[in-house]
């Protein structure tokens, strides 16, 4: 079976995260939806989120697109990626900040041959958060 993981906030769950989701699962056969805590949204957003983290959760488990919808860990983001040792991690079009570092905590987990595939943005001026929040 080919794992595959996503991370996200999935504040505003909209059809650009549908969309997404859609595009993760094409790379595998079992999804994981890792959901950002609040207080890890607050720390790399600078900003809570509108929803709450549990509410975000649901959001994604009632939409039947994963397999699976966990919270991610406070302590250590990348605790997920070395427990469920996936074979493919689906990133955002606009999730490039910490590539460098996932990439490195692959090495040091052992999983090299984890691949890192960024995902096609779907009608991101009209589909994003950031925008839909205004």
């Amino acid at each position: 079976m080919k794992k595959v993981l996503v991370f996200g906030t999935f504040d505003i769950f909209h059809e650009g995260h549908k969309n997404f989701l859609r595009q993760a699962k094409m790379h595998g056969d079992w999804l994981r939806v890792v959901i950002a805590r609040d207080k890890t949204v607050l720390k790399v957003k600078n900003l809570w989120p509108l929803n709450n983290e549990l509410e975000r959760k649901a959001n994604i488990e009632k939409s039947a697109l994963a397999d699976e919808v966990v919270l991610g860990n406070v302590r250590d983001v990348y605790k997920v990626v070395k427990d469920y040792k996936p074979d493919v991690i689906c990133l955002g079009y606009d999730q490039v900040a910490f590539i460098d570092e996932l990439e490195s905590k692959l090495k040091e987990f052992g999983l090299k041959n984890t691949l890192i595939i960024q995902l096609k943005p779907y009608k991101p001026d009209l589909f994003k958060s950031s925008k839909l929040k205004k």
